[in-house]
């Protein structure tokens, strides 16, 4: 940069910088500094790159009030979750940010827990600051937000939440997930696999139950054995109990369990009972839940349901939809990823 540019940028240092000064310290007219920055336009990309740098060297904050005057948009979106401990919601608003912050557009988060009332507080809260969109997700897929999205106005995507009929919902596959860790136990040649899981009040506790049982049967494996229960650490103690009591049971050399909590309580109860993890018995959590899968010993190995990926992809399509673009509606099944860690190794060559 010559000595020029570099008082330019010395002197725009003393007073707010505006685009003004970004196109004199590159050299360039304001309506092609305008352009790069908003990376629309025809010009090289050495000049759209070297704009872009000059504007970040000065500290160029774009007029966001005339931004959005000029666009019609605030720029903000609304995320709306009853998801009070932000097990499931905190993930899928850092894959919503992930995707937005960088267009420039700010997340406005509202916890609606499971009340009405304050829910639609909320929303028109969210509509009086003309959020450009909303985002709705929860603490489980098969349970809708206690507030009416429908008609008003602005797009709204769904994310790990039930959604409206012919709305847009990113939602994890649990299926798939659940089959991931039966094929892998399978592969590390597990023969009698138990199934300890939630609540049968939940509907992902019977798809995953339902994938469990297909992998067995696809693969000739022992009669399943499904045991629903709380979701809690103390469940997964309890389990062990009636598995291993029964003495006319065949005891299992796998677990497959629908939490981390309950797979915590699984790994402690085989510990106490004298028997290794993984060596006599494998254990497989669902989750990816960082705080109990690292801390279980030996560390857990888990499903994660990639929720920062749906958060993101989420955020992508509803920046689609506020750009006027077509998307079409529907549930959108984003893939699961198995997590190998001690309480259940690698198959062989593997």
């Amino acid at each position: 940069m010559d000595d020029a540019s570099d008082s330019t940028i010395k002197t725009a240092r003393r007073r707010p910088v505006t685009l003004r000064d970004v196109a004199e310290a590159a050299g360039v007219s304001v309506a092609t500094a305008s352009k790069a920055l908003n990376d629309q336009g025809r010009m090289t990309a050495e000049t759209r790159t070297r704009v872009q740098a000059i504007a970040r060297e000065l500290g160029f904050r774009p007029n966001s009030l005339a931004q959005s005057l000029l666009r019609q948009r605030s720029f903000t979106i609304g995320l709306l979750t009853n998801d009070t401990y932000g097990r499931f919601s905190l993930p899928v608003m850092a894959g919503v940010s992930e995707a937005l912050l960088e267009k420039g557009v700010s997340v406005f988060l509202c916890n609606v827990e499971d009340d009405p009332r304050l829910g639609q507080m909320h929303v028109d809260a969210m509509l009086e600051k003309r959020v450009d969109g909303i985002i709705a997700s929860g603490k489980r897929l098969d349970r809708h937000l206690p507030v009416d999205l429908s008609n008003l106005g602005i797009p709204v995507i769904y994310a790990f939440t039930e959604p409206d009929p012919n709305s847009i919902a990113f939602v994890s596959d649990d299926e798939g997930g659940a089959r991931l860790a039966v094929e892998h136990f399978i592969a590390l040649g597990c023969r009698h696999i138990v199934h300890v899981t939630g609540p049968e009040t939940f509907a992902v506790v019977h798809r995953r139950a339902e994938a469990y049982r297909a992998v067995l049967a696809d693969h000739g494996r022992t009669p399943p054995r499904v045991m629903m229960g709380p979701w809690s650490e103390n469940w997964g103690h309890q389990a062990i109990a009636e598995l291993f009591d029964d003495a006319e049971g065949e005891t299992p050399d796998a677990v497959f369990c629908g939490n981390d909590q309950i797979a915590r309580g699984v790994v402690d109860a085989l510990r106490e009972r004298g028997l290794r993890v993984p060596e006599d018995v494998g254990v497989i959590g669902f989750d990816n839940w960082e705080i109990v899968a690292a801390a279980t010993r030996p560390p857990l190995t888990t499903i994660d349901m990639n929720l920062t990926a749906l958060g993101r992809e989420a955020g992508l399509t509803l920046l689609s939809l506020v750009d006027g673009k077509a998307v079409e509606p529907g549930i959108r099944k984003l893939p699961c990823r198995l997590v190998v860690r001690q309480s259940c190794g690698r198959p062989p060559g593997d």
